[in-house]
């Protein structure tokens, strides 16, 4: 939400402070007494997420840093718990071509660009335009994301609200208008799960149902060949409830990381759901909604002796992401749905996290 001036002044505008790299950075708390969210305007991350097990103790399900510092660190950062964009996932050789233009991209991953490039939207700080309390908390970052920044065309306004709109669920709005040139977007929420605890190891033995029946497969630089490949029969099948670690070594490469085609079937709030995961030791319950068309099936392959929270440290697999989005390379695969936005339009992207035990 970009507010007008006549709404500005009431609206709470919390105390910023410079904490890194003399940017004005610092963390901000959604509770409802149920959930306890702490999230910073550096990328638009979620730092630390408290819920609680089936004897009603809370602990911190996402991998991250204590410090914003840390998150600032490049050498610190697997892209833990923030907005990535101004595209997510990979752009194969950093190129594309878009209303008569080549455009070439910052290559930071392989011979691809990776997530925006090499200062992405996690990698800024937003503004904070809003901050509401009460049954519903919520807060709103801001961000302008300027033309050729990244090699991206055109000037953006990208808009992220995070609320907690029940006891149990907390929902992220993602909101971006291309001023003045036609350019992809595609915004993801990077986010590391362990629902027994960030430090509690690895998540091989968390059962996960993913809501895709296809994937679309990758090539050697993990880019999409273009097909879609039926999931049924393969290692990627998690179309019924499965461990994680149960068929994870017949996963060409480290692990799980691909994306998945979303069915449409059931829906809560206008969202499909997405995939559901459970940790068997806490009993503690994750579902995922969304309007994106896939998701990303990560499973922390390339997270290795990273020194988190607490002292903790993260080895592989020591998290899942469930990053929903659009196709992985779609702007050069005019087969996978669109991620191209013009002028006059508006991108939209909304998730709904459901927490429960069972």
């Amino acid at each position: 939400m970009i507010l007008s001036p006549d709404t500005a002044e009431e609206t709470k505008q919390p105390d910023m402070s410079t904490t890194a790299a003399d940017a004005k950075a610092e963390h901000f708390e959604l509770n409802n007494g149920t959930i306890h969210v702490t999230v910073t305007n550096y990328g638009a991350t979620i730092t630390s997420l408290y819920v609680p097990d089936k004897h009603g103790e809370v602990a911190d399900v996402v991998l991250g840093f204590d410090s914003i510092e840390a998150y600032v660190q490049k050498d610190n950062a697997p892209y833990f718990g923030c907005i990535v964009g101004r595209v997510a996932n990979r752009i194969k050789e950093g190129k594309f071509h878009l209303n008569g233009v080549d455009y070439s991209l910052p290559i930071n991953n392989g011979p691809n660009s990776l997530h925006g490039g090499n200062k992405g939207f996690d990698k800024v700080v937003w503004d904070v335009v809003e901050q509401k309390d009460g049954e519903q908390p919520s807060i709103t970052f801001k961000y302008e994301s300027h033309d050729g920044e990244e090699g991206y065309p055109g000037d953006v306004i990208v808009t992220a609200t995070y609320t907690l709109t029940s006891s149990k669920t907390l929902r992220l709005d993602m909101e971006a208008v291309p001023k003045n040139k036609i350019t992809p977007i595609n915004l993801a929420q990077h986010t590391y799960w362990n629902l027994a605890g960030h430090n509690s190891g690895n998540v091989l033995e968390h059962l996960v149902q993913i809501s895709g029946s296809q994937i679309t497969p990758v090539d050697k630089n993990s880019i999409p060949t273009g097909e879609l490949l039926p999931v049924k029969g393969t290692a990627f099948d998690f179309t019924s409830e499965k461990k994680v670690g149960s068929s994870i070594r017949e996963v060409p490469g480290l692990g799980y990381d691909h994306n998945y085609v979303l069915d449409s079937g059931e829906k809560k709030e206008g969202l499909k759901h997405v995939a559901k995961v459970k940790d068997p030791s806490s009993s503690r319950v994750l579902n995922l909604w969304t309007d994106a068309p896939g998701v990303q099936f990560y499973t922390a392959n390339y997270v290795n002796g990273v020194r988190g929270k607490g002292g903790a440290v993260y080895e592989k697999h020591s998290g899942l992401c469930l990053e929903t989005q659009g196709f992985p390379n779609a702007i050069n695969q005019p087969n996978f749905p669109s991620i191209v936005v013009v002028p006059g339009d508006k991108y939209k992207h909304s998730m709904l996290f459901e927490f429960s035990v069972e």
